[in-house]
């Protein structure tokens, strides 16, 4: 514990260094303030996160990751915003090799044929103070449908680390799998999938 207590304090030291000032992560909370213009994911940081209930014994998850795409943000007509991501099929990742390799075959995702699932925003609304519901077309295994999804603000500021400005979002919704075509085991495995996506982008200047 001691040890890493130390570790701990250790890195704060070099982040404090680095920045020039305290370590924050969330420079700004109030959405009026953040910088407008236009963003990029930041892939590192940013996940597509799903689970739903395993023949009624337990709720599964999974992700996926390298997420790529664009946000075009306006604080102040939030409205006006957009944005489009894509996310690589085959970075499906679950507690279990074998589970992965299945998931990325035919009778699921089927990330040879349809190797990007794509979300294309049509509206936002803004729902409360940093809270909106954004509804796009959601692509996935070949299917387009419009879905929607409740978006939270989380922060915003310059990452001390790479020095460019990051804002952070939770997105949550729920979709039907087999109205993208995948059944597999339906209903023994929940047809409804829950999603909890945490997106960072970077401003582009």
């Amino acid at each position: 514990m001691t040890r890493t207590l130390a570790t701990t304090a250790a890195v704060a030291a070099i982040l404090v260094a680095i920045a020039g000032q305290p370590v924050s992560a969330q420079a700004v909370t109030a959405p009026a303030d953040v910088q407008g213009g236009s963003y990029q994911v930041e892939p590192a940081h940013t996940q597509v996160g799903f689970s739903l209930l395993h023949f009624g014994f337990t709720t599964y998850s999974g992700v996926f990751s390298n997420v790529s795409g664009t946000l075009t943000l306006d604080p102040k007509t939030p409205s006006a915003s957009t944005l489009n991501v894509t996310i690589p099929i085959a970075s499906v990742q679950t507690t279990s090799a074998k589970l992965d390799e299945e998931l990325k075959g035919a009778q699921w995702f089927d990330a040879a044929s349809f190797a990007n699932a794509t979300f294309t925003s049509t509206k936002v609304s803004v729902t409360g103070k940093g809270r909106a519901t954004v509804t796009g077309t959601l692509t996935l295994h070949g299917i387009s449908r419009p879905e929607t999804l409740k978006v939270r603000f989380i922060g915003a500021g310059v990452n001390p680390l790479d020095k460019k400005y990051t804002v952070g979002f939770e997105a949550t919704g729920t979709i039907n799998r087999s109205d993208f075509g995948v059944k597999m085991y339906v209903p023994y495995v929940s047809d409804a999938v829950e999603l909890r996506i945490a997106g960072a982008f970077e401003r582009q200047d």
